[in-house]
């Protein structure tokens, strides 16, 4: 019966009954070390599933995907229309963030026995934070540039954080292989094509422990977030409440907005059909909080169910999931500005733009997996002047509004390819397909249309 349940509505199921059991956990005290040693370790198996063929789907989809654009005009083309699109809905976001703080001033609100309670709690988590934040901006002017080019590719595979490195020598590599004999070219695009049939078909493999996945990654957050005290989670997320409606707001408004916007602009989709057809990529995306584990997923939803050519999403996504970062980018603009509001400081508009430009370098090189966005934050925070220390203020809800932006990033990755697809003429009907590929279909289920 299980079974005929579709993935999304699994999932679901997952992310309440996880809920669910790490509350009674916390209120029964019914050993929640049996949580974090015997279900947590689900979680992260199938987090570490995702992770596992990251690299190589993202290797193999872009040498693939750029081999086939069939010239070199076509990809600078399309790569052109994909990183203008990226980079002006990451201005947006960060321009609607700044407003949305500016106008409710939710910092203004914060209890100074909250803030310095928090501080107190969190100060060793913010430093370490601060120093690797601080390694990063000491470097060069040009150092984000030398650190796209790998001086090792193996290592450079080994490392999800490094996946930037990864896409500079698949799109180096396909490039090449436009420039070479197609006899040549075509044996080695032939072994990464069945390398990516491979890894696809992988997906649905670990697609099948999605919900248990889900809920263990549930509750083990709900039981950690309590610690010893089962009312903190509650307490601190009360005291940050308004805070994290602002960030919660604005990040609703870039989906319905600002992506439902670009889609109607530039296809015959109906944006609440791509939402549901989405659904499958947005909730393992809300689970995982990691772009990168939830690109395989998103690639086979936006190729099978949208229409999406191979070719335009094999380059596009993998891209996207790198550099674009829009939920991450609205969060770093109105967690900047609370910070500074908590703390009494009064940010002039100057250091309000240098929050523009500094939020969309970061979302550049900030990598798709959890946790990231709030060592760029502190980068924001030092640029403008506030200390990086404050960051403390608002980790309490950071990794519930981490799941929360992760969706708005995915989302904004595909909405983006569905839009370039579409100017491409690679969007053959510029309709949602009948069928989710994750939902099984009716002769799966031995189930006749009446």
């Amino acid at each position: 019966m299980f079974k005929k349940i579709p993935l999304h509505t699994q999932i679901i199921l997952g992310l309440v009954l996880g809920l669910i059991f790490g509350l009674v956990i916390i209120y029964t005290g019914i050993s929640p070390q049996f949580t974090v040693d015997f279900i947590k370790p689900v979680g992260t198996i199938f987090i570490n599933s995702l992770k596992m063929i990251a690299v190589p789907l993202v290797l193999a989809s872009l040498i693939v995907g750029v081999a086939n654009l069939g010239d070199i005009s076509k990809l600078s083309r399309i790569g052109g229309k994909t990183i203008l699109a990226y980079l002006i809905t990451t201005v947006i976001a960060i321009t609607l963030g700044l407003l949305l703080v500016n106008i409710f001033q939710p910092g203004d609100q914060l209890p100074q026995e909250t803030r310095d309670n928090l501080m107190a709690q969190f100060d060793s988590q913010a430093g370490s934070k601060a120093d690797k934040a601080a390694e990063i901006r000491n470097a060069g002017p040009l150092q984000p540039i030398v650190d796209i080019v790998p001086e090792n590719l193996i290592a450079a595979a080994a490392d999800n954080g490094s996946m930037l490195q990864v896409v500079f020598f698949a799109i180096i590599a396909g490039i090449a292989l436009l420039q070479i004999p197609k006899d040549k070219a075509k044996t080695f695009t032939d072994f990464f094509d069945a390398l990516n049939d491979v890894i696809i078909k992988i997906v649905e493999y670990i697609m099948m422990i999605a919900p248990y996945g889900v809920f263990a990654l549930m509750a083990s957050l709900i039981v950690e977030i309590a610690g010893d005290n089962p009312d903190s989670a509650v307490e601190l997320l009360l005291a940050l409440l308004k805070y994290t409606i602002i960030v919660l707001s604005g990040l609703a408004l870039i989906i319905f907005v600002v992506y439902g916007t670009l889609l109607k602009a530039f296809t015959r989709i109906k944006f609440f059909d791509f939402l549901k057809a989405m659904r499958p990529a947005m909730l393992l995306g809300f689970s995982t909080s990691s772009s990168s584990a939830t690109l395989p997923v998103t690639m086979k939803i936006v190729e099978e169910e949208v229409g999406v050519s191979e070719e335009v999403s094999s380059f596009v996504l993998p891209l996207g999931a790198t550099i674009n970062m829009n939920g991450t980018s609205l969060y770093q603009a109105v967690a900047a500005v609370f910070i500074a509001q908590a703390l009494g400081m009064d940010l002039t508009i100057s250091q309000q733009l240098t929050i523009v430009l500094t939020a969309t370098l970061a979302a550049i090189g900030s990598a798709g997996v959890p946790g990231a966005g709030l060592i760029m934050l502190i980068i924001v925070l030092e640029a403008i002047g506030v200390p990086g220390a404050g960051v403390a203020l608002i980790i309490a809800p950071d990794r519930i509004l981490d799941m929360f932006r992760t969706v708005v990033n995915i989302t904004g990755d595909a909405t983006v390819c569905v839009a370039v697809a579409s100017t491409e003429g690679e969007l053959p009907d510029g309709l949602i397909r009948a069928s989710n590929p994750f939902t099984p279909s009716a002769e799966e289920l031995n189930v006749k249309d009446e």
